[in-house]
């Protein structure tokens, strides 16, 4: 059997063990995870795409899924969640054995392996993690984290954050100072509900979203790169992730299907 349809088949019966996904899964009763100050709080490096687990696309509860041709460039900001004890030491989309100690993570549609930096937005905490799992399979989820690389972003209890992940090229190996130090002011964050080139058009969002209670919407104006002008209508604040589920279910219900995470600069 090739490499790509093991997987897929691997993935299908792991999917059917699994309702809903990842059910009764949880933390490790003993064994804590590294530190943020240790050795293992940062390092990855680019590794040619493994043989299993980068199909073209592939198809999870009737959703299908392009892999990217490349993770240059990639960067997006939405909520992360993680795994633990009920995957731990099964088969990662890679054929690697999943460790819930390591720092690795799951990812819908960047070619594996790919190395990633993830950034905790609530607390300022960031850790690069390699990422050689397929997932999370849940609506508004962009990256599935393991228990260690959740631990040192502290957010375990809660079980979900909301992160940037940006992808990185080369040797990457993160100061563990800069994890360990974490705890920084909060970013303010918002729901993007769109972007326009006429401010008009912005003005016109901006004035029907208003009427549907979703909290305080505004317009942000940002300079691009040939100095022409972008109008991006924000919701918000959104302090949390209950909060900023609820938006985003809200404005989807509206017909707004691309609405996403935005933060202050």
């Amino acid at each position: 059997m090739r490499p790509e349809r093991a997987w897929l088949v691997l993935l299908a019966l792991t999917l059917a063990g699994c309702s809903p996904w990842r059910d009764k899964d949880g933390a490790p009763a003993t064994t804590p995870p590294p530190s943020a100050g240790s050795a293992d709080s940062g390092t990855c490096h680019d590794e040619p795409r493994s043989r299993s687990g980068n199909p073209p696309f592939y198809e999870v509860f009737g959703e299908r899924y392009h892999v990217l041709p490349s993770n240059r460039g990639y960067v997006e900001r939405g909520v992360a969640s993680w795994y633990g004890t009920k995957f731990h030491g099964k088969a990662t989309a890679t054929g690697e054995a999943y460790d819930m100690h390591a720092m690795t993570a799951a990812h819908k549609t960047l070619p594996l392996p790919a190395c990633v930096e993830v950034v905790n937005l609530s607390n300022g905490r960031r850790i690069i993690v390699r990422v050689n799992d397929r997932g999370p399979f849940v609506d508004n989820r962009i990256i599935d984290l393991s228990y260690a690389a959740a631990h040192i972003l502290d957010m375990v209890r809660d079980g979900t954050a909301l992160v940037e992940v940006r992808s990185l090229n080369g040797s990457a190996t993160l100061d563990s100072t800069a994890a360990a130090t974490g705890d920084a002011p909060a970013r303010a964050m918002f729901v993007q509900a769109g972007a326009f080139s006429d401010r008009a058009n912005a003005d016109r969002q901006a004035e029907w979203l208003n009427q549907f209670e979703l909290g305080t919407v505004q317009i942000r104006t940002v300079k691009r790169g040939d100095d022409t002008l972008v109008y991006r209508v924000w919701v918000g604040p959104v302090p949390d992730v209950e909060r900023f589920d609820a938006t985003v279910a809200k404005l989807d219900e509206l017909g707004i299907r691309d609405a996403h995470l935005a933060v202050d600069p």
